[in-house]
């Protein structure tokens, strides 16, 4: 019997750094996998401007700073010309996170960081990662990371003065894409909104900079968790990037925690170790919000602040960079409501004002 399966065609990927070391590397590391190949390398973005038209590759890697033209530059001419898929790598300094998150806002879709010390083994080490990464770009679709969470800018008015008996809480969980979609989501929060904990997929040396990159554009503060801090309405605590995040009980009070424990679904800070933590210590007093993100991390999880009483909202595949983990949410039976990332915020906010939740003790 004849076998009339047509192969799929690998994922064409063009490499731009201005390393022959990390460009040797990465192409070794793409064209290790079955599914990609590694089409052509650049040391500049020049060059690979006449690559990108002579190949139509699929994915781009490209470095934040280069000679000739720095990433961020090309990366804005690209978005606005030709659009196409790109995961931005970078060092791990302060400067280079800040300017790799200014490429997620130019519209790229990840970031990969470059190792400190022993950069051939690091990225070695770091081969099944930047594959999986690669994927999620060629599976991203370029009008949603170029505009969707753009529009829901509007501050909503502030909740009120009145005090509850209840605190509510909002939980937030994100991957490929979330950067972009988390700040969607808390720009438009009043002052007085709820306290907000959120985990995002993201390297140690990025969380620092993409909460105060956060805290300078909402009227909420915004700031990286602290082990053992009261957490208090007006505020977003992001999980830091080589901790899980955590949410206990002091006396009346919730406070963070911070572990050090193994990564769960391959990720520390992991959004299943903050969901599981809500469901067991706040129950009811929850609103999850699942964002754009590769694979399943929270979704059980979430599941089960659903269980406990928590209302729980997922981001809708029109919106999502990758559709990943909030379809598997909504699979197991986790989500109450699926909604476009422009209307999140006000959707969490109705909901809570129909629960009570909306103005919380101090």
């Amino acid at each position: 019997m004849l076998d009339n399966t047509v192969p799929k065609r690998k994922i064409k990927v063009l490499i731009v750094d201005d390393s022959a070391l990390v460009r040797s590397i990465l192409k070794e590391v793409v064209n290790s996998h079955t599914d990609m190949e590694a089409v052509a390398v650049a040391s500049n973005p020049l060059q690979a401007r006449e690559l990108i038209k002579a190949l139509n590759p699929d994915v781009l890697t490209l470095d934040v700073e280069m000679p000739q033209m720095d990433g961020l530059t090309f990366l804005e001419k690209l978005m606005r010309l030709r659009p196409m898929p790109v995961l931005m790598i970078s060092s791990l300094t302060e400067r280079s996170s800040e300017a790799a998150l200014r490429a997620l806002e130019l519209g790229a879709v990840d970031f990969l960081p470059k190792p400190k010390l022993g950069v051939a083994d690091g990225l070695r080490a770091y081969a099944d990662e930047i594959a999986e990464k690669i994927r999620a770009a060629y599976a991203t679709h370029p009008a949603r990371r170029s505009g969707t969470a753009k529009e829901a800018t509007k501050v909503l008015p502030l909740v009120g003065s009145r005090i509850t008996s209840t605190e509510k809480l909002i939980l937030v969980g994100a991957s490929t894409g979330g950067t972009e979609a988390i700040r969607a989501f808390l720009e438009p929060m009043p002052a007085d909104a709820p306290a907000i904990l959120i985990t995002q997929h993201m390297p140690e040396a990025f969380t620092k900079s993409f909460a105060a990159r956060l805290n300078g554009l909402c009227r909420i503060t915004v700031k990286e968790a602290e082990d053992n801090e009261r957490v208090l309405p007006g505020h977003a605590y992001i999980a830091p990037g080589y901790s899980h995040l955590l949410l206990k009980r002091s006396g009346a009070n919730y406070v963070t925690e911070l572990s050090q424990a193994p990564p769960v679904n391959h990720h520390r800070p992991s959004v299943e170790v903050l969901f599981r933590s809500a469901a067991q210590q706040a129950g009811k007093s929850v609103i999850g919000v699942m964002l754009t993100g590769m694979g399943k991390d929270g979704a059980n999880a979430m599941l089960e602040m659903r269980q406990a009483g928590a209302y729980n909202f997922a981001q809708d595949e029109a919106t999502c960079v990758v559709f990943g983990m909030p379809r598997e949410a909504i699979a197991v039976g986790a989500v109450d409501e699926i909604v476009p990332i422009q209307e999140m915020t006000k959707h969490v906010l109705d909901r809570l004002s129909l629960t009570g939740g909306l103005n919380t003790r101090v």
